[in-house]
């Protein structure tokens, strides 16, 4: 069987964002319940180019196809008119092994569920009044995070922190554009949003705990390798909820693994996400909730077959 080599554009035009909540809420469930196989993740650095690459593989219980993703990021592409992100999705029968198709996405697969779990997640677990987002980056997750979330509630005042002022700026004006309320803010007062979420390469925290607030949510999406760090240490010790999309890789390389490595919180302190995602999350007004997101191969390989079959029913 010759795989069908399915392009950016083709892909594009079947994916809806219902189709992406879906699959992905559905996968996130389903990890949670352990109806899914997912090995750990394959990581690759690339120091001069200012870059790394993902290798991860997944497969939902009883679903007919598995998939192997290829996802880079390099973070100096922008400088030459490239995009930061690539990447490519091979789906693979898991009934005979053959390999039905190559999703030639340029990484939009994962940018979208990369999108669509924190903002599911960030619903979920912020307060219902919950109306001021702040999100910590500038790049095309931090936008995408922004427009999803968006979908799911309200907002009535986006803020943006970035180092760059100009990146900064440009996102906002962007915002404001779709008619999100948004201006540049500092990283204090960022950290101080009812709804913080963090969508950066960084090797070191991008805010202070003490500058989060009773009450606020705050989701980190940007540590998926074990050099990286966004949340704070200290901001999983205030933690009244704290929930990870996986519990292995979250402890191997995200932030709530270099909190339990620091003694701010224990190994056991997580709750899936998945669990947060069947029934409403019950939290005192004033707790602070945090979520740990390093991508789940189980959620490529559920987007990736309900976008085959929409292309190749």
């Amino acid at each position: 069987m010759t795989p069908l080599v399915l392009d950016a554009a083709a892909i594009e035009r079947v994916t809806t964002p219902e189709l992406v909540l879906t699959a992905v809420r559905d996968a996130l469930i389903a990890h949670a319940r352990g109806r899914t196989t997912v090995p750990p993740p394959l990581h690759l650095q690339f120091p001069d180019a200012d870059g790394d690459c993902h290798v991860k593989a997944g497969w939902v219980t009883d679903t007919p196809d598995f998939t192997v993703k290829i996802a880079t990021g390099f973070y100096r592409n922008p400088t030459a008119g490239l995009p930061t992100s690539h990447g490519l999705v091979c789906v693979v029968s898991a009934r005979t092994g053959q390999i039905r198709a190559i999703l030639d996405d340029r990484g939009l697969l994962t940018a979208w569920r990369t999108a669509a779990a924190g903002a599911l997640v960030t619903h979920a677990m912020a307060r219902s009044d919950a109306a001021a987002l702040a999100v910590v980056g500038t790049g095309e997750q931090a936008r995408l995070q922004v427009e999803w979330l968006a979908r799911l509630r309200p907002m009535d005042t986006v803020l943006v922190h970035g180092r760059s002022q100009d990146k900064t700026r440009s996102l906002c004006e962007q915002f404001n554009a779709l008619g999100y309320p948004a201006r540049p803010a500092s990283a204090d007062e960022a950290a101080a949003a009812d709804m913080v979420i963090t969508t950066t390469p960084a090797t070191t925290p991008v805010l202070q705990a003490g500058h989060v607030r009773a009450g606020a949510h705050v989701t980190g999406i940007g540590t998926d390798m074990p050099h990286k760090n966004e949340l704070p240490a200290a901001l999983f010790a205030r933690a009244a909820l704290i929930a990870t999309d996986d519990h292995q890789q979250c402890l191997d390389h995200g932030d709530f693994g270099h909190a339990v490595r620091a003694g701010s919180t224990t190994d056991t302190s997580d709750t899936p996400v998945g669990l947060l995602l069947e029934r409403p999350v019950e939290r005192p007004d004033g707790a602070i909730t945090v979520a740990d997101l390093t991508g789940v191969g189980a959620l490529d390989a559920a987007l990736a077959s309900a976008v085959l079959r929409e292309l190749a029913p």
